[in-house]
């Protein structure tokens, strides 16, 4: 499915990647900046790494077991909206439960459902607004990353004024942003454009007859989609394809989770300065990769990816203030883009009606080894110094440069007519000419 470049997505579509971008901050907000910014006050970065360890792991299951499901599933957006709904309310937990038992289980609690909601069902309604241009919204509305990655230095100024915890001062304008974007999913958007007035892909050429017509076919699809859990897993592409990027999550998201730790190792660094070139340099990343994904593809734009990711290890291995302010910066340039391309890489190498199924899968597997980032990532650094942080990145990306270097589009295309000449469907040569 070839990917449009036009960013003319109409109101609603606009709302869509709004919700999207919002619910993508309000995930990193509440999962990242209490491990990053108040670990202290919760029992140590490895303590509050394992819970959200364990928090993002649960979340994971409950994707996978979704994902043999979607298809029945009769509103997406519905069940977006109540996990939202739920998100929300563990969040403000998160900003009042004081440090104990309690806080863990709130915070754990704040990992699965903000996961679920931001990564998981928001990315299945972008599918069905946008089937040929989930690249450009992904692209703009993982802005939301760098971007919260820039304010976390005002955060860190907001919750210790004076040298005196105010936590939930500090999230207090995050979590009103949050309940902002949550009301926008529930007003504007809907299932499917059809259902209010609007366009797939806001396509305008499109007459109401026949887009309502693809709306029931492609809801009827989905219910007999080939690609169910058992043929995703056993497929050897789909593993060459989706650890690379859980690798990508992996090592930006645990490496932006100790940000201040890594920085504070020299004196006279200023964090918040630096975090804001990190966000410059994200947004930059994810629009130039996101390009670099529609004209070239999603495999040359994760490669493109993982080359970065083994540059910033070996920078990052060097025990010098300037290297590591050059190693977080090409950090930084993947660290956007590499959430967007479990939603890209689900469209641009299986069909339309797949979509929602293969992403199920592809999603929470990639998050498995997101989930590992800041555990990892924060036992390095207690033990052994940040340089050991980027060399494992380093090594991370070796591996994910072979592997999707061995990935193959053709193969997939191959397993597709196979198992869909077995279910008595069409078979075509409609994925042959992916890259």
């Amino acid at each position: 499915m070839q990917q449009k470049k036009s960013i003319n997505l109409g109101f609603r579509g606009w709302m869509l990647v709004l919700y999207q971008a919002i619910a993508f901050m309000t995930y990193q907000v509440f999962t990242n900046y209490p491990l990053n910014i108040l670990s202290d006050l919760y029992g140590g970065a490895e303590t509050v790494s394992a819970v959200y360890t364990v928090g993002a792991v649960i979340g994971i299951i409950a994707q996978l077991f979704l994902a043999n499901q979607i298809g029945k599933v009769k509103s997406v957006k519905g069940m977006s909206a109540i996990l939202g709904a739920i998100a929300l309310i563990v969040s403000f937990l998160v900003m009042v439960v004081p440090a104990g038992i309690g806080w863990y289980i709130v915070y754990g609690l704040a990992n699965v459902f903000t996961v679920v909601y931001a990564t998981f069902t928001i990315g299945v309604l972008v599918g069905q607004w946008f089937p040929t241009r989930k690249g450009t919204i992904m692209g703009i509305a993982t802005f939301a990353f760098p971007i919260a990655n820039g304010l976390i230095g005002f955060f860190a100024s907001a919750a210790f004024p004076n040298g005196v915890p105010n936590v939930f001062g500090a999230f207090l304008p995050f979590f009103i942003v949050s309940v902002v974007g949550w009301l926008i999913g529930l007003i504007f958007i809907t299932d499917y454009p059809e259902q209010c007035g609007a366009y797939r892909d806001n396509d305008k050429s499109l007459t109401p007859e026949i887009a309502n017509k693809m709306m029931v076919e492609e809801i009827e699809n989905k219910k007999t989609t080939v690609w169910r859990l058992g043929a995703t897993l056993s497929s050897g592409d789909f593993w060459l394809v989706t650890i690379p990027m859980g690798l990508l999550l992996m090592f930006s998201v645990g490496m932006m989770t100790q940000t201040s730790a890594m920085i504070g190792s020299f004196e006279g660094l200023n964090y918040q300065i630096i975090m804001m070139i990190i966000c410059v340099v994200g947004i930059i990343g994810s629009f130039v990769i996101g390009l670099l994904d529609t004209k070239f593809g999603t495999r040359k734009a994760i490669l493109v990816s993982t080359i970065l990711m083994i540059l910033s290890g070996i920078l990052g291995s060097i025990q010098n203030q300037y290297t590591l302010i050059a190693a977080l910066i090409l950090l930084a340039l993947f660290m956007g883009s590499s959430s967007n391309f479990t939603v890209s890489a689900a469209v641009q190498y299986w069909r339309r009606e797949d979509y929602p199924s293969v992403f199920a899968a592809v999603n929470p597997i990639a998050n498995i080894l997101c989930s590992a980032g800041p555990v990892i990532i924060a036992n390095l650094l207690g033990q052994f110094g940040y340089q050991s942080t980027f060399i494992a990145a380093g090594i991370g990306g070796v591996i994910a440069t072979i592997m999707i270097c061995l990935f193959r589009p053709g193969r997939v295309a191959a397993k597709d007519n196979k198992l869909r000449e077995k279910a008595g469907k069409t078979v075509d040569d409609a994925l042959a000419s992916r890259k």
